[in-house]
C-alpha cells in the first residue's frame, strides 16, 4: 500500500481524507496556504506544509509547486478531493508523468468526459439516454434557432467546457435568443475560458438523480445506487439524500445500467459520479459526469457501510474491487445538509470571520464531516462551506426527523451560517412528500425572503444565539429566539420560529 499521500485540497474534504489514511496506516500530508494556517486539516495531517499565499492560484492550484513538494517529501500518491483541480487533466497528466499516483481516473477519461459537447456525443454513442439538443458548440444562430423551434420551447443554453450554471441560459422564444446566446458566451469565456455553448431542450419540473460509480484498472465495476440532490440553489446542491423516494425498483435498474455504460464508455477507473435529469414520467437524461470524488458521497457511504475514500486509495494503488455488485444493498436512508458560512437573508452573501463557539451535534446516526473548530479562521478567498451535517435513519422519516434535532443542536458562532434555512426546508409539505424538483428553493424559499430585509444585517440574532449559548453552555435548556421584528415579518424564519 501507498506510505504517504499528499492531499491538494483543504476544509473538510482534506480532513476527510486525513481520516482514510489514518485508517489505512499512511502518513498523511496537508498543504496549506497562508489564510489557512490555523485550519483544522493542518493540524490533524501528519505532515503539512506551506504551499502560497492566500489567493488559490497560486496555492491549491499551483500545479507545478504541488507536484514538486510531493517529490520533495517523498510522496508516492496525490489525492486531489473534489474542486481545485480534482478534473484537471493536465495536473493528472502532470503527477502521472512525475512518477506519483493520482488517486482519481486517468487523464484520457477526464479528457473525454470533461468537454459537455463531447461527452453527449459519446454517450448517445454508446445508448446513454441523453437530452435531446445538439452535439456539437453552436456556430450559426439561424440554424439553431431552426433546431430549437423543431424541438420546442423553453430550452437551455449551456457553457460546454464547465459547469455551476456558469454560462447558461433558459430561453422561452426566437426573441429572446440573440442576447441570451452573447451574454451566455461571454459567462462561459471569462468562467471558464472558452466561449463554447450548446442547446438541450429544457425538462420542465425535472430531479436531479446521480449514481455513484466505482471501477478498477482491471475491467471490474459496481453502482452505489443512486442520490436524489434536487434541492439546489444556483445549480449548487444544498440537501442530498440516498436513496431517491422518486425512484423505484424499475427506474432504479435501469438508470444504475446506464451509469455503468457510461463510465464504461470512457474507459473509467476509480469513484465517479453520472448525473441525469428526471422527469415525471420517470424518464431520464445524462447531464454530465464528475470524474472525482462528490461532496455528497457521505450519503452513499451511509446507506452501504462501504468506504468510498478508503476504496479509491485501493484502486489508485492498483487492487481490484473489495466488493461485487452482489454484496452491495440499501439499508435505510440519510440526508446530507450543507452547511455554508452565508448570510440567507442578505442574498446568501459569504460571512467571513473566526469561529468563537463550536459545539459539534452527535447520537445515533449523525456524521459530520467539517472543516472548523474553535478559533478556525473562515476566509473570503475560497468556498464558504464549513461541514457537512449527514443523517441516516431506518427509513426516510426517521432520517428526517434525525436531521432536525441534530441541526438543532449544531452550534457555530462567529460567522452567519444557513443553518436555521434548512429547518424550514425539511418541514415543507413538497418535501416531506417527496413531490420537490429542482425549483424547490427558487418556487417555495426565495420569494419568502423579503425585499426589505436584503442588504440589511441580521447579524443581532446570531449574537443573541452565542451570548445565550455561552451562558448555558452546560445545561440543557432549549434555546428559542425571537424578536418583535422577527415576528412581524412574514418571512421564513417567522414561519420557522412560529
Amino acid at each position: 500500500m501507498f506510505k504517504k499521500i499528499l492531499i491538494a485540497n483543504r476544509g473538510e474534504i482534506a480532513h476527510r481524507i486525513i481520516k482514510a489514511c489514518r485508517e489505512l496506516s499512511i502518513t498523511s500530508v496537508a498543504i496549506y496556504s497562508e489564510a489557512d494556517a490555523n485550519a483544522l486539516h493542518v493540524r490533524r495531517a501528519d505532515e503539512a506544509y506551506l504551499i502560497g499565499p492566500a489567493p488559490a492560484s497560486e496555492s491549491y492550484l499551483n500545479k507545478k509547486k504541488i507536484i514538486a513538494l510531493a517529490k520533495q517529501i517523498g510522496a508516492d500518491a496525490i489525492h486531489p478531493g473534489y474542486g481545485f483541480l480534482s478534473e484537471r487533466s493536465e495536473f493528472i497528466k502532470m503527477v502521472e508523468e512525475a512518477g506519483i499516483a493520482f488517486i482519481g481516473p486517468s487523464y484520457k477519461s477526464v479528457e473525454m468526459m470533461g468537454g459537455k459537447t463531447d461527452a453527449r456525443t459519446l454517450m448517445k454513442k454508446n445508448n446513454v439516454p441523453i437530452v435531446p439538443g445538439t452535439t456539437e458548440p453552436i456556430e450559426n444562430i439561424e440554424d439553431v434557432k431552426k433546431f430549437a423551434a423543431e424541438i420546442g420551447y423553453p430550452v437551455m443554453l449551456k457553457a460546454a467546457a464547465g459547469g455551476g450554471g456558469k454560462g447558461m441560459r433558459k430561453i422561452y422564444s426566437d426573441d429572446e435568443f440573440e442576447s441570451s446566446f452573447n451574454n451566455a458566451k461571454s459567462e462561459a469565456l471569462k468562467s471558464f475560458g472558452s466561449d463554447a455553448v450548446y442547446l438541450e431542450k429544457f425538462i420542465e419540473h425535472p430531479k436531479h438523480i446521480e449514481v455513484q460509480i466505482l471501477a478498477d484498472k482491471h475491467g471490474n465495476y459496481v453502482h452505489l445506487f443512486e442520490r436524489e440532490c434536487s434541492v439546489q440553489r444556483r445549480h449548487q446542491k444544498v440537501i442530498e439524500e440516498a436513496p431517491s423516494i422518486a425512484v423505484d425498483a424499475n427506474t432504479r435498474e435501469k438508470i444504475t445500467k446506464a451509469a455503468i455504460d457510461a463510465a464504461k464508455a470512457c474507459g473509467y477507473y476509480n469513484a465517479g459520479t453520472i448525473e441525469f435529469l428526471m422527469d415525471s414520467d420517470k424518464s431520464f437524461y445524462f447531464l454530465e459526469m464528475n470524474t472525482r470524488l462528490q461532496v455528497e458521497h457521505p450519503v452513499t457511504e451511509m446507506i452501504t457501510g462501504f468506504d468510498i475514500v478508503k476504496e479509491q486509495i485501493r484502486i489508485a494503488f492498483g487492487e481490484k474491487l473489495s466488493v461485487t455488485q452482489d454484496d452491495l444493498q440499501i439499508h435505510g436512508h440519510a440526508i446530507e445538509c450543507r452547511v455554508y458560512a452565508e448570510d440567507v437573508d442578505n442574498n446568501f452573501a459569504p460571512s467571513i470571520g473566526k469561529i468563537t463557539h463550536h459545539r459539534l451535534t452527535s447520537g445515533p446516526g449523525v456524521r459530520i464531516d467539517r472543516g472548523i473548530d474553535v478559533m478556525s479562521d473562515v476566509p473570503i478567498y475560497y468556498d464558504p462551506m464549513l461541514a457537512k451535517v449527514i443523517c441516516w435513519g431506518r427509513d426516510r422519516d426517521e432520517a428526517i426527523e434525525r436531521m432536525k434535532r441534530a441541526l438543532c443542536e449544531y452550534q457555530i458562532c462567529g460567522v452567519v451560517t444557513n443553518m436555521p434555512a434548512f429547518n424550514w426546508m425539511l418541514k415543507q409539505k413538497s418535501f416531506l412528500d417527496g413531490t420537490f424538483d429542482i425549483n424547490f428553493l427558487e418556487n417555495e424559499f426565495l420569494p419568502l425572503v423579503p425585499e426589505k430585509w436584503k442588504g440589511q444585517s441580521t447579524e443581532y440574532l446570531e449574537d443573541i444565539v452565542a451570548v445565550m449559548a455561552a451562558l448555558i453552555k452546560n445545561s440543557d435548556l432549549e434555546l428559542s429566539v425571537t424578536s418583535n421584528e422577527t415576528k412581524s415579518s412574514n418571512n421564513w424564519r417567522t414561519q420557522l420560529y412560529e
